[in-house]
């Protein structure tokens, strides 16, 4: 039975962050309770290869949703076949001032601009290693970007400085430049400064795939806001340095579709059913470039489960959910499986 409907009209009665938290809570207590699973019922299997990693099933949790690794066994027992714990950065900070999330209901959409609030990489790794699902051998991606007072032309030591300290917990780590709401931070996507971070990033994983025996996947998460300029050059530079998967996408700069709407004027990124068709067709345009040469990870606006197969028939081999999960619950994780079942 999904009662998330019956729920979600008093869970948007409260402020989002408030509404955030309060749910994230009450999921982890249904799972410590041992209750989750019989509210959640059955998740349909379908195992999925991808980089070198075997998953139960091609439908993830997006970065974002747990930025410090605090509910990763209750988050896992909704039926993702892999998470994604992050924005993690060398150190603790709080973020942008509040309110800093807003809800656009109407169009489905959300604003945020939380800018990677979160403890530091060294409590993440810690409880990382301390879930269950990462002592059963689930996998965590760890996405990672940069402290907001680090100046721009310093970035990438803080990259690697997380690189480093997650390297021999996570399953893939993801490189996070794409976030709309750390300054200057997208200006990593593009010409020598784009360069210049994968090469030392590669470098680094270099020494560390020796130190540790074992070569992690790179991911690269990259914005929807792109020319065909831009596609061009990250698709040459992901091909140069060997990056393992690309994540499309993070969230809009854009306000199309949802102008005159409450909130819609509020700094941040715009994630939900408005950067849908924006999303896929940046996979589209990468997958033209690539072509099959580096596989994707569709998210964006995914409501549906024909929402995510629309994401693979882009060129994406798996999903990822977050602002789907805010509108339409747990149910949208085993529905977006179906669809892939249906492939």
């Amino acid at each position: 039975m999904n009662l998330y409907p019956l729920v979600r009209p008093w869970l948007f009665c409260l402020e989002a962050e408030q509404a955030h938290h309060f749910s994230l809570n009450t999921i982890d207590q249904a799972f410590r309770l041992g209750i989750l699973p019989g509210i959640i019922g059955k998740v349909p299997a379908l195992p999925t290869q991808f980089c070198g990693l075997n998953l139960p099933n091609p439908v993830g949790l997006a970065a974002g949703l747990d930025k410090d690794g605090k509910y990763i066994d209750a988050l896992a027992s909704l039926g993702f076949g892999f998470i994604e714990i992050g924005t993690v950065t060398p150190l603790a900070q709080p973020g942008n001032p509040l309110p800093r999330m807003f809800r656009l209901p109407q169009a489905q959409g959300i604003i945020n601009r939380m800018g990677f609030n979160n403890d530091g990489v060294d409590a993440c790794v810690e409880r990382v290693r301390a879930s269950q699902f990462y002592q059963s051998g689930g996998v965590i991606g760890l996405n990672i970007g940069k402290n907001a007072n680090t100046p721009i032309e310093n970035a990438s030591q803080d990259y690697v400085t997380c690189l480093q300290k997650v390297y021999g917990v996570a399953s893939y780590v993801t490189i996070n430049i794409s976030s709309p709401n750390t300054k200057n931070l997208r200006q990593l996507q593009g010409g020598q400064d784009l360069i210049d971070l994968l090469q030392t990033i590669t470098d680094e994983r270099e020494k560390l795939s020796q130190q540790f025996g074992k070569r992690i996947p790179i991911f690269l998460k990259i914005a929807p806001d792109l020319d065909h300029e831009n596609i061009d050059a990250i698709a040459q530079a992901l091909l140069q340095f060997k990056i393992d998967a690309l994540i499309a996408t993070n969230t809009t700069l854009s306000r199309a579709g949802v102008e005159n709407m409450a909130h819609a004027n509020e700094a941040g990124g715009l994630s939900g059913k408005p950067v849908k068709n924006l999303s896929t067709k940046t996979i589209q345009s990468f997958a033209d470039v690539l072509q099959g040469r580096i596989p994707m990870i569709g998210v964006g606006g995914i409501m549906t489960g024909y929402d995510a197969l629309e994401k693979h028939h882009a060129g994406a081999s798996l999903v990822q959910l977050y602002s789907g999960l805010i509108y339409k619950g747990p149910q949208l994780i085993k529905d977006a499986i179906v669809a892939f079942e249906a492939i």
